[in-house]
């Protein structure tokens, strides 16, 4: 079970996001045409030889339906959701070098003029309280001039607290260029979580999400590896850890199915588990591991050993083992 905060409400919570997700997922793979030059059929590749990377295009681009409006920008890709006037999804590769930055933050946030039912404005956010949060961070397109002012499109915005934006958002968004950094090249895909009774605002009626997804592949051998989070939209001081769970688990809670190009075999192992200490926690000097007064968590694995993560809660146990 995810467990996100210590209150009961937010465990009732989750669960009924997994229940709505359940429901979403059994549309996930229906045989469709798609546009935009994206394939829609995985390359002949064995998980036990695999080549390059490379030769997987679009492979950071989820799975989407006929009729779905995808949008393709220089450094990042997205599917709009006009009902609530954001993206579903927004993907993207990000190599080692493209965190070098080049160029300075616009913070001049724009209407997206290639969403052909028109994406939200600044007039939405203004006042709100709430920040125009990235979804595809400036700091991850500071390569180029055009990657920059593209990262500034409404449609890569979503409603979140300040303290939630400003702080372990900003935290997993820094993790995540230091993992590019060490691994060469990493896949990502990130988005809100839809639910039913989500407050808007603005005249548009850009819903607030409660939550936030993050997932990340490294593709590259020799350490082949995937890793999810889901956060809530909320100022939070526990470690990054506590978020993590697999991507399996972000596909349930979101309907969405990630890396579907990759192998049958290949996609059931990356996803289906959750390997903390396959990824570095520590970025620019900061630590993101757990708090120093953490234990062991009491929980036992399916294999019927204690497991090794390192908890903060109340009653000894992570996330996985509430």
């Amino acid at each position: 079970m995810i467990h996100l905060l210590q209150t009961p409400t937010w465990i009732i919570r989750i669960l009924l996001i997994l229940f709505i997700g359940s429901s979403c997922a059994e549309n996930k793979k229906p045989e469709t045409k798609i546009e935009n030059n994206l394939p829609t059929a995985s390359p002949t590749r064995t998980f036990e030889k695999q080549e390059s990377d490379s030769l997987i295009n679009h492979l950071e681009i989820p799975f989407f339906q006929e009729g779905d409006q995808i949008v393709s920008h220089t450094g990042y890709s997205l599917s709009y959701n006009e009902t609530f006037e954001q993206a579903n999804w927004v993907a993207y590769e990000l190599t080692a070098q493209e965190t070098q930055k080049a160029f300075e933050r616009t913070n001049k946030f724009l209407v997206d003029p290639a969403v052909s039912t028109g994406s939200a404005a600044d007039a939405d956010y203004k006042k709100s309280g709430f920040d125009r949060g990235h979804l595809a961070p400036a700091a991850d397109m500071g390569w180029s001039s055009t990657t920059m002012i593209e990262s500034f499109y409404f449609s890569n915005m979503s409603p979140q607290l300040p303290g939630f934006n400003r702080g372990i958002w900003k935290n997993l968004e820094s993790l995540v260029r230091s993992w590019a950094n060490e691994n060469e090249s990493i896949y990502v895909v990130t988005g809100p979580v839809f639910t039913n009774g989500m407050s808007t605002i603005g005249a548009n009626q850009v819903a607030i999400p409660n939550y936030y997804y993050k997932v990340i592949l490294d593709n590259r051998e020799p350490s082949v590896k995937g890793i999810g989070f889901i956060l809530p939209n909320a100022s939070s001081s526990m470690p990054l850890q506590n978020f993590a769970v697999s991507i399996d688990s972000v596909e349930k809670v979101t309907g969405i199915d990630f890396y579907h190009l990759l192998t049958d075999d290949q996609e059931a192992y990356l996803e289906k588990t959750v390997c903390i200490s396959c990824w570095s926690w520590k970025t620019s000097g900061k630590s993101h591991s757990s708090n120093t007064n953490g234990v062991q968590c009491s929980g036992i694995t399916k294999k019927g050993a204690r497991c090794s993560r390192t908890t903060s809660n109340a009653n000894g146990r992570c996330h996985q083992h509430q």
